[in-house]
């Protein structure tokens, strides 16, 4: 009896491995080709994961760019990022110093601010545990298929301007360049076929051939007209883990999204007027688009995901920047200013109770004695005298 439950353990104990197993070479050779600004697509049973995304969009009231930086992450030697665009596209390689100076910019203020009365962390409050952001307007038209309507290279990257009007036909092309296009990608690409979008694919390869491709993307930069801004973000919904945005807009006024596509409720992590130093890359984004506005989201259920990013004004051109308080303890001379008050208020209460208690013995002994006065003893003599008559 005790060998065939040895022998049962020893079964479940080899299911369970192998099931980590598989999980574990499911999760390599699975392409991560879901990202906020478009998709990814790796080499067949590699791996290529956006670990990051930063960008910018520009929009002056007739013209939109949007400025990319990815850091990715995986063991694919080469890759393909498709980038969906309402309209024709010109394609450039954008600055890194500009994010620099964006998170300059967008900075918290760290402020010092002081309490009178202990908090957690103070003494005697030391817990142990311390204290240690519409619809898009539709496309031009295209022709059946795909059409390569321009293609350069810059950098490291072969950027190719594609019109499609069949998921399938793209398909064809990522192909023919030596990609494989995922069904669930098809499929989310198709409300951007049925508007006539334009795509941008880049071919991604690291500088030494045969790396994998790690590390820190250069910018791209992608211009085209736009009645609205837009970013694309439907793509993001195929994600398998909660995926988070963060993004600068750059517009004339204060921006905001039209609606929350099925994230959490966007917030403002900074907005106001800048102005960069003369020529600095910077400043050739904000000439005319003063405004920046920076805007995070998440979402925890990226499948929830239900359409693009349209920016619109706000009502008021509210600044706003985040502030970080550093609590410390009011001191004077190095002591806490509560424990003097409070000292302080003991001494005067035991000085003042010492006062009363002398004062009452004091009139206690000094007092003089009380003396009762009483009234004179009087003696009546009475005489009788006896008159005769």
């Amino acid at each position: 009896m005790v060998g065939f439950l040895r022998g049962r353990a020893r079964r479940r104990l080899s299911a369970v491995v192998l099931a980590l197993l598989a999980t574990q070479l499911g999760s390599l050779i699975a392409p991560a080709y879901a990202c906020g600004c478009g998709a990814v697509v790796p080499d067949t049973a590699r791996r290529v994961a956006v670990a990051r995304e930063v960008s910018v969009v520009r929009w002056d009231g007739r013209r939109e760019r949007i400025v990319m930086r990815l850091t990715v992450d995986g063991d694919s030697g080469r890759a393909a990022w498709i980038m969906p665009v309402p309209r024709r596209a010109d394609v450039t390689l954008g600055d890194p110093a500009v994010f620099d100076e964006l998170d300059a910019a967008t900075a918290p203020v760290h402020r010092t601010r002081s309490h009178f009365w202990p908090q957690d962390g103070d003494w005697p409050l030391v817990s142990g545990s311390g204290r240690d952001a519409g619809a898009p307007p539709p496309g031009v038209g295209a022709t059946p298929g795909v059409g390569v309507v321009g293609r350069q290279k810059l950098g490291p990257f072969d950027v190719a301007r594609l019109t499609a009007t069949d998921p399938a036909a793209l398909g064809d092309w990522l192909a023919d360049n030596g990609f494989t296009l995922p069904p669930r990608l098809s499929g989310a690409l198709q409300p951007y076929v049925a508007r006539r979008w334009e795509y941008v694919a880049i071919r991604l390869a690291p500088e030494t051939t045969g790396a994998p491709l790690r590390g820190t993307l250069d910018p791209l930069s992608l211009s085209f007209t736009a009645d609205a801004p837009v970013y694309p973000m439907r793509l993001s919904r195929l994600a398998r883990t909660p995926q988070s945005l963060g993004l600068y807009v750059l517009a004339a006024h204060r921006m905001e999204p039209a609606s929350a596509i099925g994230g959490s409720r966007p917030r403002v992590t900074f907005a106001g007027r800048i102005t960069p130093p003369r020529g600095s890359p910077l400043a050739g984004l904000t000439a005319g688009t003063p405004f920046l506005t920076a805007i995070g989201q998440e979402f925890p259920e990226p499948s929830l995901i239900d359409g693009d990013h349209t920016l619109r004004r706000t009502a008021t051109d509210t600044s706003f920047q985040q502030v970080i308080y550093e609590d410390r303890l009011r001191t004077v001379a190095g002591v806490p200013a509560w424990l003097l008050t409070v000292a302080g208020t003991l001494a005067a209460l035991t000085a003042a109770a010492a006062v009363f208690v002398v004062r009452r013995t004091r009139h206690g002994t000094d007092a003089p004695a009380v003396r009762l006065a009483l009234p004179p003893t009087s003696t009546s003599t009475s005489t009788s005298t006896n008159e005769e008559s």
